[in-house]
């Protein structure tokens, strides 16, 4: 399974649905790295996600975005085989 990583903060309903969309899909392990009390994260995240919003979900080195863009993956079927690739 493709490594899992997520910038989020620390209250952010769209950073849990996220993490329970992946748990669901068998991800056991999800990278989490906390933009809120790291300055150097938020600013590294926009540099390579061009966003300031969280979550940014990374699966693999695949940027899929955020909380809405992991739901539509998963609704047109791209989810499972992105994890699984």
């Amino acid at each position: 399974m493709q490594a899992v990583k997520m910038y989020t903060t620390a209250v952010c309903p769209y950073c849990i649905r996220a993490k329970q969309i992946l748990k669901s899909k068998g991800v056991e392990q999800i990278e989490e790295v906390r933009i809120d009390t790291d300055a150097a994260a938020r600013d590294h995240m926009m540099q390579i996600t061009g966003r300031r919003t969280v979550p940014q979900i990374f699966i693999g080195d695949t940027h899929v975005g955020g909380c809405d863009d992991l739901m539509a993956l998963d609704a047109k079927g791209g989810l499972v085989p992105m994890l699984n690739a």
